[in-house]
């Protein structure tokens, strides 16, 4: 999981670092042009991916199941290894770890596009997020190293905005692709320009790295990967056996031991990945919970919403891309102003009415209706909980960086962002536990109330853990019961069987 806006504290990772290579203006162009157009990648394919996991459910036969995973499969090795991701660059080179980032992910994005069946596709998504984790951080801290700090105020303002855009009209282009072309189209998309990355890269971004001041912990991201891992394996297992089941039981222990072996070796480290010291800070520890809660809700948001509009409210690929627009653009413009309310009014009022509101939007979508009109069904949750969340990240990222010293600021930001991207990966596990149990419990109801032909009411129960994505019988379809029984299930705001 990756979000529709950039990560709460990615600005301060920027300015946390000296530069320790500045560049010329004409340089500095050139260096902007690449990592906006790298971080270009991961937000885009972060954002489109959503949008197409009706089509390419379809297009390989996949579960609901499988769809998370889609998803948590890029979350979870982007989420264990954002961290020392930063960390390799700064010891074996800022640009040589990026290059390489850049070149896996666009590999990954290549497999994908060229998968034949779920498992491929999963795997390569994998690759993918191995590919941003080293992305990611190591195109902050090229901007980091190579811009002086009276410059590193435009160039952040510069990526910001270029950032804003590609996130914003990432969905919508994708949604295009998705209905014109094919859902391949939105991973190879990436082709051109991680070409175009590299090509810049080598000839105008310096190389530069501190060995002696940093060390790769290894052994943190391989028990955090494999922890969190098995966490959500458990979690999404369980929701299709049950938590009574043997391997899930097993599954949910090593996982927890894992974990606890994790937390015990970075508290003994001595240049962990995840400085637990931090956490001491009772500011550092509330904000760190509070972007926990906040982006959890939102991942679930932005993974269900897409599922919702294509396969229950029949909106094209282009119209659910775009649906989430109003949330981007509020966001997007009232960034400027929400950071000044930390001047006026401090940061914990913003941060007590900021999430209350966006509580409000989550609660406006509640509401079932089906085939409703976008304007008063969808965009007041939309815009609402966009107001939310514009309130909320600004006072959030000070809070987070005026808890901790100013020299443990890069650190800092990288927790922040790492808890916000973990967040996500877990919401998609949990929710779907959730999801999964309220629809076997309505297809259940419908069939028993139906008395469908055992032919029929055998095909479906088959068929469950495809949810929306049911077809029924061709030589059924025209079924009395059948006819009398989907319309009815499909007011559920949860995605539901439609008939094709």
């Amino acid at each position: 999981m990756w979000a529709v806006f950039r990560e709460p504290c990615d600005e301060n990772v920027i300015r946390s670092r000296p530069a320790s290579a500045p560049c010329s203006k004409l340089s500095g162009r050139w260096i902007l042009a690449a990592t906006i157009l790298a971080s270009a990648m991961a937000f885009i394919d972060g954002t489109v991916v959503n949008v197409a996991l009706p089509a390419l459910q379809s297009g390989l036969n996949a579960t609901a199941v499988d769809l998370q995973w889609v998803i948590e499969a890029y979350s979870l090795l982007l989420s264990a290894f954002l961290l020392v991701g930063g960390s390799l660059g700064d010891h074996f080179g800022r640009r040589r770890i990026f290059l390489i980032g850049v070149a896996l992910f666009a590999s990954a994005s290549a497999a994908c596009g060229f998968a034949a069946d779920i498992r491929q596709l999963i795997a390569a998504r994998a690759l993918q997020g191995l590919g941003a984790a080293l992305l990611v951080p190591g195109s902050l801290a090229i901007i980091s190293s190579s811009f002086s700090e009276n410059e590193r105020g435009r160039a952040i303002g510069t990526w910001s905005g270029f950032s804003a855009i590609t996130t914003g009209i990432g969905p919508v282009i994708g949604g295009w692709l998705i209905e014109h072309v094919s859902w391949r189209a939105v991973f190879f998309i990436n082709l051109p320009l991680a070409l175009l990355v590299i090509a810049i890269s080598l000839r105008h971004v310096a190389e530069s790295s501190d060995k002696e001041n940093t060390r790769v912990d290894w052994l943190g991201a391989i028990l955090a990967a494999t922890g969190l891992g098995a966490l959500v394996y458990g979690l999404i297992e369980s929701s299709r056996l049950g938590f009574a089941d043997r391997s899930v039981i097993l599954v949910l222990i090593a996982a927890a031991a894992l974990l606890t072996v994790f937390l015990l070796i970075e508290e003994k480290a001595s240049q962990p990945m995840l400085p637990l010291v931090l956490f001491r800070l009772r500011t550092f520890t509330g904000a760190n919970l509070l972007t926990l809660l906040l982006y959890a809700a939102l991942g679930g948001t932005l993974f269900f919403v897409p599922l919702n509009l294509i396969q229950v409210q029949h909106y094209s690929p282009t119209a659910a891309g775009a649906a989430l627009l109003p949330f981007i653009l509020i966001i997007s413009l009232l960034s400027r102003w929400s950071g000044g309310l930390i001047v006026s009014y401090g940061a914990k009022l913003p941060l007590v009415v900021g999430p209350l509101i966006a509580a409000i939007g989550y609660g406006l979508f509640l509401f079932p209706n089906f085939a409703g009109n976008y304007w008063t069904r969808f965009f007041p949750p939309i815009a609402v909980l966009g107001l939310g969340m514009a309130i909320s990240v600004a006072p959030l990222t000070t809070t987070v960086m005026n808890s901790v010293s100013q020299n443990r600021a890069g650190i800092a930001s990288g927790v922040n962002n790492a808890v916000a991207r973990t967040a996500g990966l877990l919401a998609i596990a949990v929710l779907g536990i959730v999801m999964l149990h309220v629809f076997n419990e309505r297809l259940d109801q419908r069939l028993k109330e139906s008395k469908l032909p055992p032919s029929i009411s055998q095909s479906l129960e088959s068929q469950r853990t495809k949810l929306a994505a049911i077809a029924i019988p061709e030589d059924q379809g025209s079924c009395p019961a059948l006819e009398r029984s989907w319309p009815s299930a499909q007011s559920w705001l949860l995605p539901v069987p439609s008939r094709h």
